[in-house]
């Protein structure tokens, strides 16, 4: 690659390169000439036309190109159940295309009648893109162009989630790949439109690195608007901001994040309060849904005739259980002899969540991508964690083919190793969980400040003395405010 000198006044960051500090990826170098040279500088000298950014652009075209790929036998032949599961080409576009009316002039929240189980800024992508489409009525070129433009759209917001991502730690860029390349996103981004919402989550995330602490706010406000995950982000500011001090850091976001969600949501449940409330109720009324561990034991409940669980204790076991993980997060927070990052706190609420949750969907994976590149770039438990959720998101649509079949167990993959599947999922994540938290409490196993590096993603936490601190094992170690004014007093 040509390489230029920057201009005088342009001051540039010496950049972490994977080759040297990530043994997995520095062995795999050898294909291409080796990890790069230590006397050599990237970021200090410009790198002509081959940009970083650049070079992630076009590994996400091309990984949205292999997405589009694996849902080729259904492009060609259809959505059809059965043989949409077992081709592993599942969508939701197709489906909700030709059974929620949206190929009839359905458009969400303002079709009177119409009942839409998403949010409200996902029902209204999936009314406009449905009137993208060219004709009428349900046939296999309107679906297939439904799915195409969606598929279009998420490889854009795609884009702009790595790009936000590299952003976040200038002297990281590199650490965005893991979102660009994710085998989780090629296998399950054109499944639903979550991939909006982990764009403006990762946006939001990019402002408040820069302090822009209301566009911040706004951003997360509107991911929360299209799926509730996003929310969760307020626990991990929340946490530092008490570390810290800095309530306003918390409130400013916090209040900007409510108003813009008040904004989108107010409107629609003025004009359709029963379409707008739909989807609580159906939150709140559905059953265990698949891949969930309330699921699984349902599973095995029925096998082994135990008594399986209603959806009313399943809302309760849901909740508690995470309202548990959230109080051993925040004791991690406020105990840990260093002050956790942002990205690491938001990884592990949005993880537990993921955990308790009453349903675990295949494209849910695609919250936790982006938040595991910026709280543990290693990619060696990124790529063994991708492979297993990969297992995993075959065989859910195994399962489902048999259960839509009705083949017998000898033809389909049997139910004990579904649930197989859902342990090791479970078992993956649950083992990034404890490593995040591990380099919350020993920081020289976090891969951002063995560099030197505090909390790039911080924003107003970045480099923040303790405001408050606790030590379980020397009470008279704590930081408290009222001893530090005291002591200024």
């Amino acid at each position: 690659m040509q390489e230029t000198q920057p201009p005088p006044d342009q001051k540039l960051a010496r950049l972490v390169v994977p080759s040297r500090s990530d043994r997995l990826l520095r062995n795999f170098t050898e294909l291409i000439g080796g990890p790069l040279g230590a006397r050599s500088a990237p970021g200090v000298v410009a790198p002509g036309f081959f940009t970083v950014e650049r070079v992630l652009i076009i590994l996400t075209v091309l990984a949205a190109l292999a997405a589009i790929a694996v849902k080729d036998y259904c492009r060609v032949n259809g959505w059809e159940t059965p043989s949409q599961f077992y081709a592993t080409c599942y969508s939701d576009f197709p489906e909700l295309f030709r059974n929620r009316g949206l190929a009839d002039g359905v458009f969400p929240f303002f079709t009177p009648g119409a009942l839409f189980e998403y949010p409200v800024l996902m029902g209204l992508i999936a009314g406009i893109t449905a009137r993208l489409v060219p004709g009428e009525g349900v046939t296999d070129a309107r679906i297939l162009g439904y799915f195409d433009v969606n598929a279009t759209l998420i490889a854009a917001v795609w884009i702009v989630t790595v790009l936000a991502t590299a952003r976040m730690t200038r002297r990281r860029p590199w650490d965005a790949a893991m979102v660009a390349l994710a085998p989780g996103i090629v296998l399950a981004g054109t499944i639903n439109w979550d991939m909006w919402a982990v764009a403006m989550l990762a946006l939001g995330m990019y402002f408040l690195s820069r302090e822009r602490l209301v566009l911040a706010g706004v951003l997360i406000g509107l991911g929360t608007a299209t799926k509730l995950y996003p929310l969760l982000v307020f626990g991990a500011i929340f946490l530092l901001a008490l570390r810290t001090g800095k309530i306003r850091s918390f409130v400013v976001p916090a209040a900007s994040a409510a108003l813009a969600w008040l904004a989108v949501n107010l409107p629609i449940a003025a004009r359709d309060p029963a379409g707008w409330k739909h989807f609580f109720e159906f939150t709140q009324d559905r059953p265990a849904g698949y891949s969930s561990p309330w699921f699984a034991y349902n599973l095995v409940a029925g096998r082994v005739r135990w008594t399986p669980l209603t959806p009313e204790a399943i809302n309760t076991l849901a909740l508690n259980v995470f309202l548990l993980a959230c109080v051993l997060i925040a004791v991690l927070a406020l105990t840990a002899p260093r002050r956790p990052r942002i990205a690491q706190l938001t990884f592990l609420i949005v993880a537990a969540f993921i955990l308790t949750n009453k349903v675990y969907s295949p494209q849910f994976v695609l919250w936790l991508v982006p938040l595991l590149a910026l709280a543990r770039p290693r990619w060696r438990d990124f790529l063994i964690w991708q492979g297993i959720e990969g297992l995993h998101w075959a065989a859910v649509w195994m399962y489902l083919g048999q259960v839509t079949s009705g083949g017998v167990s000898q033809h389909n993959i049997d139910v004990p190793y579904y649930v197989l599947a859902v342990a090791a999922h479970m078992l993956a994540t649950a083992y990034l969980m404890l490593r995040v938290a591990w380099d919350i409490w020993d920081p020289r196993y976090d891969p951002i400040r063995r560099h030197s590096m505090d909390d790039p993603h911080g924003g107003p936490f970045n480099h923040a003395p303790d405001w408050l601190r606790i030590d379980l094992l020397r009470p008279s170690a704590s930081v408290v405010p009222w001893r530090t004014v005291a002591r200024d007093a």
